[in-house]
């Protein structure tokens, strides 16, 4: 079995950090159905501006909205307006094609990469 990327979000932007939520990563559920994120699937986030890296699930967001938000815990971690990569990973023993999106500074898809 080896651990192999299941997707990728690129240069996302965070549009909200809310430090009383109870936690976890909402996403534009238009960019979820793009990579095939499953509610509550985990992912890792990392940090283009502050290098931090996390570990949390996602929640869906109204679609086309460009919501990116951190809520809870990871708010104190990834701010407001950082740009980040989110990421998932498979185990598996058979080979699977990864997806990969590029967004702009609204969270807007660009293209696959």
């Amino acid at each position: 079995m080896k651990v192999i990327l299941k997707f990728k979000i690129h240069m996302a932007t965070i549009t909200e950090a809310k430090k009383e939520y109870i936690g976890s990563i909402t996403i534009d559920k238009e960019l979820i159905d793009k990579v095939g994120i499953i509610e509550d699937e985990k992912v890792l986030i990392t940090s283009f501006d502050s290098g931090n890296r996390l570990e949390t699930y996602v929640i869906p967001g109204e679609a086309g909205s460009g919501k990116i938000e951190m809520n809870g815990p990871t708010a104190n971690l990834i701010k407001k307006g950082e740009k980040v990569v989110i990421m998932a990973f498979e185990i598996t023993d058979k080979p699977i094609k990864s997806k990969k999106i590029l967004v702009d500074k609204n969270n807007k898809f660009i293209k696959y990469l």
